[in-house]
């Protein structure tokens, strides 16, 4: 391998640079399933604020292309890295700076994983939304780097909903704070929702101010099995239509449970082909269940209250292993669309439909209740997932999403994986506008290069 000159001037001018090379191919790939075909230069490990604003402006003197990483559970090779590239590691700035329980924020590092922020903020009774089903690897960073979503979005938001406030690094190494500490403010453009969701492209988060909330005094659980997927989706549908905001709706398909009932010894498919996984919480908790129940009861051949806390999360960590078990039966795709929620079962049947005619085999998993789908390619371990059968399928999965008036990513992101049909969806004004606004960040082109837009 050989260093690209200026990455060498770069990497020899950093305190906390790395060449070697199990490091370097560590730090170029994430859990996509994307395999660059090289690695990258070299491996900044940084341990503070100062770290970040020295490497950015070492790479603007050189012009050295500069990949932001976190905990690196990425699902759309955001964070995948090459030669000609450094890798800029932030795992380790994960400190819980500060919590104030009665404004209800907590201040934190980029590397702070998720599930850390939970366990900190349950000490005061409140805790943080967006809980992706990785919550227990991924990282804060990251989460704010494709707007990430989870379980509770559908009656909590997705974490542009609980980022307050933003410390930033621009690619010159300036300093940029966005947002304010208050919950509401429209003083000038709003640059924290720009940052949000923006994949490491235009700056790099060193500090976040998320909003914390009331922990819910009470929650019900529900878990619902039925014939197929179809009528599984077509149940969450009636859940929206009559009105009620659960805290959590997920559906697992038939194949899903299968791979669960493997990894973790349950029952699930022995019960139905499909799963509905269901929570309310509040003071209302309980009559909105039995709304929620009454809704979907026409389509279900069985519906179960959970009566103990172990039994509810015993529901919720079979969800959250369900693309873990995936991963056990080979190397995985995971796409991310999004569509109408009453047009569910349309996609459903439609990926079913793909499945069938590019043979490949697909695992449904959706966040039912704001209509993300998370259908999952599943190919014998070493197989490429970005060519042939699988790569024809995600297109397919996009145009479908397409045709029902949908998105081809609801929480993901670009990165690399996804930039062949983002086009169609955007449109050439709006793509143009936003690679001129990406230019206004970053003149130099150094930042994630490649990536989203």
């Amino acid at each position: 391998m050989m260093t690209s000159p200026t990455s060498q001037l770069l990497l020899e001018d950093h305190p906390r640079a790395s060449v070697d090379r199990a490091l370097r191919a560590r730090a170029s790939v994430e859990r996509s399933g994307f395999v660059p075909p090289t690695f990258a230069d070299g491996v900044i490990f940084a341990q503070d604020i100062e770290d970040v604003v020295l490497t950015m402006k070492l790479a603007s003197k050189y012009g050295v292309r500069i990949v932001p990483r976190g905990a690196g559970t990425g699902l759309a090779a955001g964070s995948c890295a090459q030669e000609g590239e450094v890798v800029l590691d932030l795992s380790a700035m994960n400190q819980i700076l500060s919590i104030d329980p009665v404004q209800g924020i907590a201040t934190v590092q980029p590397g702070v994983i998720n599930a850390a922020v939970n366990q900190a903020a349950e000490e005061y009774n409140l805790f943080y939304a967006p809980d992706p089903a990785s919550t227990a690897i991924c990282s804060i960073g990251g989460n704010i780097a494709t707007n990430a979503g989870g379980m509770w979005c559908a009656k909590y938001g997705v974490t542009r909903e609980s980022v307050l406030s933003l410390l930033v690094v621009l690619p010159d190494g300036q300093l940029l704070r966005t947002g304010r500490r208050t919950i509401k403010g429209v003083a000038g453009y709003d640059m924290n929702a720009l940052m949000i969701g923006s994949e490491g492209t235009l700056g790099i988060v060193v500090e976040a101010v998320l909003r914390l909330r009331p922990k819910p005094k009470h929650t019900a659980t529900l878990v619902a099995y039925f014939p197929d997927e179809v009528a599984a989706a077509a149940a969450a549908s009636a859940v929206s239509a009559a009105g009620l905001t659960p805290s959590v709706l997920e559906l697992m398909d038939g194949k899903t449970l299968l791979a669960v009932d493997s990894a973790m010894g349950t029952e699930h498919h022995n019960s139905g082909g499909a799963l509905l996984l269901a929570q309310t919480d509040g003071y209302g908790a309980d009559l909105e269940m039995q709304a929620l129940e009454l809704a979907i009861k026409p389509f279900a051949e069985h519906c179960e209250l959970a009566t103990t806390e172990q039994h509810a999360q015993a529901l919720i960590e079979a969800r959250r292993q369900a693309i873990p078990s995936m991963e056990k039966l080979g190397t995985v795709s995971i796409c991310d669309i999004g569509v109408p929620r009453n047009r569910l079962a349309e996609a459903i049947a439609g990926l079913q439909r793909i499945e069938a005619e590019r043979g490949v085999s697909i695992f449904i998993i959706a966040h039912a209740a704001d209509g993300n789908l998370h259908p999952i390619i599943v190919v014998p371990a070493g197989q490429s997932i970005i060519s042939g059968a699988p790569k024809l399928a995600l297109a397919d999965m996009f145009y479908l999403a397409q045709e029902l008036g949908g998105t081809l990513t609801g929480e993901h992101g670009i990165g690399l994986l996804k930039q062949d049909w983002l086009p169609e969806e955007l449109g050439e004004t709006s793509l143009q506008l936003q690679r001129r606004l990406r230019k206004v960040f970053d003149p130099q082109g150094i930042l994630n290069p490649g990536k989203a837009i």
